[in-house]
């Protein structure tokens, strides 16, 4: 019983992080949000939803340490950037899109991968450049 309580509560704490990736994403839109609080939003969610991690999950407990501290702590940081009455009303928005079922953005998908190839070029090519130096 003491383990189905704790996934449970796990998996629901999993949905409302979800939830308030979402409220940035919306936020972000928002032309009552600071420019700061807009970009450091649109990285917390890029780095929310990118299936690319900063430490890769394969790596034993090290590699969900990401998802478990940095995305929350962004979140959580973002959320204090942005004005209440925004956070409401993105809120509002984000329950909506979840209740009607999350809609799948190919595109987005594609970006965050194009990013990362991109930038793992760039270091790579950093790299190289720094070994024959």
């Amino acid at each position: 019983m003491g383990e189905a309580t704790a996934f449970q509560i796990i998996k629901s704490k999993a949905k409302k992080l979800k939830l308030e990736a979402f409220v940035l994403f919306f936020a972000y839109k928002d032309s009552r949000v600071a420019w700061y609080a807009k970009l450091f939003a649109i990285c917390v969610v890029a780095y929310a939803f990118s299936p690319i991690d900063l430490i890769p999950d394969f790596i034993p407990i090290i590699g969900y340490l990401d998802d478990i501290i940095l995305v929350p702590l962004g979140v959580w940081i973002a959320l204090k950037l942005i004005p209440d009455e925004v956070v409401r009303g993105c809120r509002a928005k984000a329950e909506e899109l979840i209740s009607k079922g999350k809609p799948k953005n190919w595109f987005m998908g594609i970006l965050f991968i194009a990013l990362w190839i991109v930038c793992g070029i760039w270091i790579s090519w950093y790299c190289y450049q720094w070994l024959l130096s």
